[in-house]
């Protein structure tokens, strides 16, 4: 993965990159020009949210004619979700073994 996990989760901290990374991917692919024309935001100020996708590893970029069509790239958002998984896994253990230390302790009263 190009940017590893933290750039992943930076990448997807920001509200408008997630909904760039939607647009992306129920479309299949889009232009910065395609994207802006839904947000509030200019064309550049998009480019720069695509740039921080692209460098996650999130899309990838191969021109047509003169602009860029932006497409989703899975992996990335796979090894993230496996990582959270891995930890949530992992909580749930030492939360299941909390629970059994505590059923064993007497209760005040």
């Amino acid at each position: 993965m190009p940017g590893g996990l933290g750039a992943v989760f930076a990448a997807l901290a920001d509200g408008r990159r997630r909904f760039v990374l939607e647009e992306i991917a129920r479309r299949g692919s889009v232009t910065a020009t395609e994207l802006a024309a839904e947000l509030p935001v200019s064309r550049q100020a998009v480019s720069k949210h695509l740039a921080a996708l692209r460098e996650a590893g999130l899309v990838r970029a191969s021109r047509s004619g003169r602009e860029a069509r932006f497409a989703l790239t899975p992996e990335p958002m796979g090894e993230a979700a496996r990582w959270i998984d891995e930890v949530g896994a992992s909580w749930d253990a030492r939360l299941k073994s909390l629970d059994a230390h505590l059923a064993k302790r007497p209760r005040a009263e």
